[in-house]
């Protein structure tokens, strides 16, 4: 493959806003340069493998990720933390304990019906399906067959890409997540998280009873004014 393709290769991966398949880059490629052109999968494998062990060389702080069947460009795990410490995209876009929970439910048992998930859970989800298939976290596959023929619920590419995932098999095996949970770094994101929420529910709490406080002065307020009148 020409080597002119190792830049055009890497320009795809960094402009591209989602993981980017090999079929994209090529169909990319052939677009402008004919459909002629040579260059296959393999040929995108390799040239991401060589970028990889040149940025290692260079000591750069990023690295070519494979996520949700496709390549992105991604900080190394090394500065992971501090990433995270200034991102607030994650913080927007932050699930709920009972989100969490019922995603987790659902990738570790996919296919899974609604009922299934609650027996596990013990609580209604019909909130937190909806809130996931509105994030398009999960999705319908079918109906099962079983009676009433439910929902059959799954985890989406969005799902991969939110966790910075390849496929369901990366998903942490259960020793893992102990080890996970036990872990510094991990305890001091928790801390810090759960400090944020408690932030944001004191200035919720706050403006609350600002309001409150407003509601009970506005009748004393048409008071005096009455009696300024009279």
């Amino acid at each position: 493959m020409d080597n002119i393709y190792t830049s055009v290769i890497e320009a795809l991966i960094f402009a591209s806003d989602d993981p980017i398949t090999p079929a994209e880059i090529i169909t990319a490629i052939k677009a402008l340069d004919g459909t002629d052109t040579e260059i296959t999968d393999e040929d995108i494998e390799q040239t991401i493998d060589e970028l990889n062990v040149k940025y290692e060389q260079n000591g750069n702080a990023f690295t070519i990720l494979k996520i949700a069947h496709g390549f992105v460009h991604a900080t190394k795990p090394d500065h992971a933390k501090y990433v995270g410490y200034l991102s607030t995209e994650k913080t927007k876009r932050r699930l709920s304990q009972a989100a969490l929970e019922t995603l987790a439910i659902i990738a570790y048992k996919q296919p899974l019906t609604k009922p299934e998930l609650e027996s596990i859970r013990g609580v209604n989800s019909d909130y937190t399906l909806n809130t996931l298939l509105e994030k398009n976290l999960i999705t319908i596959q079918g109906r099962a067959e079983t009676v009433g023929r439910p929902l059959l619920y799954v985890t989406t590419d969005e799902f991969l890409k939110y966790f910075g995932l390849r496929g369901i098999t990366d998903l942490p095996k259960p020793r893992e997540i102990e080890e996970i949970m036990k872990d510094e770094d991990f305890l001091e994101q928790k801390r810090r998280i759960m400090m944020s929420g408690i932030e944001e529910k004191a200035e919720e709490e706050e403006l609350q009873s600002e309001l409150e406080q407003d509601n009970e002065l506005e009748p004393e307020s048409d008071l005096e004014n009455e009696n300024t009148t009279e």
